[in-house]
This record gives C-alpha cells, sequence and structure tokens, in this order.
C-alpha cells in the first residue's frame, strides 16, 4: 500500500523538500530529464511481433498511463525513474522493456529484478512468462525459503532473467550460480518498499558485482529521498516519468455488501438480482478467467442474456463483445480485473463484485468507473466468510463505509 501514507507535518515536509532539492540539482543541472512522448496504443510501440501477441494474449488491450509512457524509454535503452501508484501497470511496463531488448539466443541471465517481497517476484515471474510466451523467454524467481540447491540448478542450465529478493539474488551472485557477465538490465520495483524495509546495503552491494554499463529501471509509487541517492549513484542520465495519482474517484458511488457467507450461495443472489441488473448496464467482476466461463455459462443455463469477455479470447472476439456492451444490445458484463481498465463504458452504473478483488488498489479500479463523467453509480460487494477481512481493508484503503444492501435496490438506481 505505498503511497499511502498521510502527509508529513509542515516542518518534516519542509525539510524534505529541501533534501530533495538537492539530491534533484547535481552541479547546478537537474538530475533528471522528463520523458513526455506517449504511445496510445501497443501497436505504436515498435514492438516485435511476439511480443505484442503475448500482450494481447494476456488481456491487455489498451496501454495503461504509466505503459504509453514508459515501455518506450525502457526499450530504447534508456535509465528510467517511473512513479505511479500500485496497480497501474508498472510490472508490464518494465517486463515489455526487458522482453523486448533480450537476445533470445543467449540462454545467459542478461535481466535482474529486484522486488522486496517473495509474492512480488513471483508475480512478477509469472507476468514477465506470460508475456514472453511467444518469445520463449525463460524465467527464474530467485527467493528466500526456497531451496537453494534447486536455484543453483536452474540457473546453471541457463535463463534469461531472473526476478528475487534481494537476499537470494545476492547470495546467488556471491556463490557465483548467477553469473552477472551478461546482464544488461536492472530494475527495482517498489523502489520505495525495498528501502523502507532496510535493503538498501544488499541493494547496493550487489550492483558493486554488475557490469558497469548496466540499463537502470526504478519503479515506485513515491520517490523518497534514499531512492533518489540510489538513483544518483547508479544512474546515468535518466528520465523520469511521473504519472500522477489516478483520477478515478468514489465519489458519488454507493457501496453496499451483500453478506452471502457461503461463495456457492453467491450464485443465487446474483439471480435474485438479475432484474434490477438488466433495467441498467452492469459489470460483474470475477477472480479467474475460468469463473467467467463457469458463471456465463450458469447464468445462461437460467435463461439470463449476459455477455462475457477475459484474457484467453483473442482481441477480435474481445472488442465485439465491447462493442455489444457499448451499444447496449448487450446490457451485462461478466469479466476479470485483467480488462477492468479497459471498461470506459459511460452507461454502467453498477457494478457487482461476484469475487472481491484480491487488492484493494484494484476495488478503485473496478469500481471508480461507474461514477466516471459525473454519474452517479451502485456497486454491490458479495462477501463470504473469507472475505470479512478484504471488506475491512478496503474500507481502511478509501477510507469508505460499505453498507449492507437495503432492499429497495432498484429504487438506488432509478
Amino acid at each position: 500500500m505505498a503511497g499511502m501514507a498521510p502527509e508529513g507535518s509542515q516542518f518534516d515536509a519542509r525539510q524534505y523538500d529541501t533534501r530533495m532539492k538537492e539530491l534533484l540539482s547535481a552541479d547546478g543541472q537537474d538530475f533528471f530529464t522528463s520523458y513526455d512522448e506517449v504511445h496510445d496504443t501497443f501497436d505504436a510501440m515498435g514492438l516485435q511481433e511476439n511480443l505484442l501477441r503475448g500482450i494481447y494474449a494476456y488481456g491487455f488491450e489498451k496501454p495503461s498511463a504509466i505503459q504509453q509512457r514508459g515501455i518506450v524509454p525502457f526499450c530504447k535503452g534508456l535509465d528510467v525513474i517511473q512513479q505511479a501508484q500500485s496497480g497501474t501497470g508498472k510490472t508490464a511496463t518494465f517486463c515489455s522493456g526487458i522482453l523486448q531488448q533480450l537476445d533470445y539466443g543467449l540462454v545467459q541471465c542478461q535481466a535482474l529484478v529486484l522486488a522486496p517481497t517473495r509474492e512480488l517476484a513471483q508475480q512478477i515471474e509469472k507476468v514477465m512468462r506470460a508475456l514472453g510466451d511467444y518469445l520463449g523467454v525463460k524465467v527464474h524467481a530467485c527467493v528466500g525459503g526456497t531451496s537453494v540447491r534447486e536455484d543453483q540448478r536452474i540457473l546453471l542450465a541457463g535463463v534469461h532473467v531472473v526476478v528475487g529478493t534481494p537476499g537470494r539474488v545476492f547470495d546467488m551472485l556471491r556463490r557465483q550460480s548467477l553469473r552477472s557477465d551478461s546482464i544488461k538490465m536492472f530494475v527495482l520495483d517498489e523502489a520505495d518498499e525495498m528501502l523502507s524495509r532496510g535493503f538498501k546495503d544488499q541493494i547496493y552491494d550487489i550492483f558493486q558485482l554488475l557490469p558497469a554499463k548496466v540499463q537502470v529501471g526504478v519503479f515506485s509509487a513515491t520517490m523518497p529521498p534514499e531512492a533518489l541517492e540510489i538513483t544518483r549513484k547508479f544512474m546515468n542520465k535518466p528520465v523520469r516519468i511521473l504519472v500522477k495519482r489516478d483520477e478515478l474517484t468514489l465519489e458519488g458511488i454507493k457501496q453496499f455488501y451483500v453478506n452471502v457467507e457461503k461463495e456457492e450461495w453467491k450464485l443465487e443472489t446474483l439471480c435474485d438480482l438479475y432484474e434490477t441488473l438488466a433495467i441498467t448496464q452492469s459489470v460483474i467482476f470475477v477472480n479467474t478467467r475460468r469463473k467467467v466461463d463457469w458463471l456465463t455459462d450458469q447464468m445462461r443455463g437460467r435463461d439470463h442474456t449476459v455477455s462475457a469477455t477475459h484474457g484467453d479470447m483473442d482481441q477480435n472476439t474481445r472488442d465485439i463483445i465491447m462493442r455489444e456492451f457499448r451499444s447496449g444490445s448487450s446490457r451485462i458484463l461478466i469479466t476479470t480485473d485483467l480488462l477492468a481498465r479497459g471498461i470506459d463504458v459511460q452507461q454502467v452504473s453498477l457494478v457487482i463484485n461476484y469475487d472481491l478483488p484480491t487488492q484493494p488498489e484494484n476495488y478503485l479500479h473496478r469500481i471508480g468507473r461507474s461514477g466516471r463523467f459525473g454519474r452517479k453509480g451502485v456497486a454491490i460487494n458479495f462477501v463470504t466468510r473469507e472475505d470479512e477481512k478484504m471488506l475491512f481493508d478496503i474500507q481502511k484503503f478509501y477510507n469508505v463505509v460499505v453498507e449492507e444492501l437495503p432492499q429497495n435496490v432498484a429504487d438506488l438506481l432509478g
């Protein structure tokens, strides 16, 4: 939840600003240059055909703000500092930049990505693998809590990219199981988190072992002074790409929950709401592609009309479905988080989280759409016993109160 911390006191803020200014003006010149080129589509970025195939197969349709600005400079080999809040597509930005530049004929580690937690490292590994599916990329996650011997065996056999946590990566470099001679790209993800967790010394140590001309990418939600110090030491004329906090808002959106207790009771609850849904345009979010298919079959089996879209469908099919939905000829769309950002349908006034999102950040991306363009919206969250903690986290994260759904749902949408 980086970047959500409250502002410090006036004195702290002043001190911070002064420190930032010192760090930012090297020899009287700004340390960063800004990079303002924007590419509205993935096709316009000059990426390899097989990388584009991977991007579309993964379910991305239109690049997010950070992707529109951030992929190309990284692909050009520039050192980059990219700032955007969590959940905005930073991972796919640097994964694409790395995959574009790898020499696939050379099965040696050419890119090293560091992340603060095992879970994040494994998540990045998954995204890298999926986007690089048609390129035949070999990726390995080096994280603590797994077998050192197994890591050594895989690294010895050869990989293109290593994603890991600082401790284990440093260990592998020190043992020379991970050879650094071919590493040409180095990425720090969630740099603010990394530094606040005290990985600073390890990151410095790892850096000393990398080739002198390595390209560096720093990705972060916030840029504390320590992060800037690191960038000053290791980066060469970096460009800074800053994407402001999301303009999406939860204002004007009434949010409710339905206590369904058990997973298997969700379907009945949804069917009870069906008539209400069909009055308006509604989006139903579930957490997996398989569940999109399952729920669609269940609803159609009960003679309810629904459309569905997810990342396994080819681009063409998804375009057709979205067109039908935008035109209003289909009124209910079942989809996954992956496509939440591609849904900018103005008429959507009801969002149902059949599954609560796995990350609080994604809640905004799902329901923030419905209140866009000054329209009012309603969000209904299905909550099982297991979901109670996530609902609590969401309320805390956004400082909102989600109330139990009253009987007169239809009136709310009037």
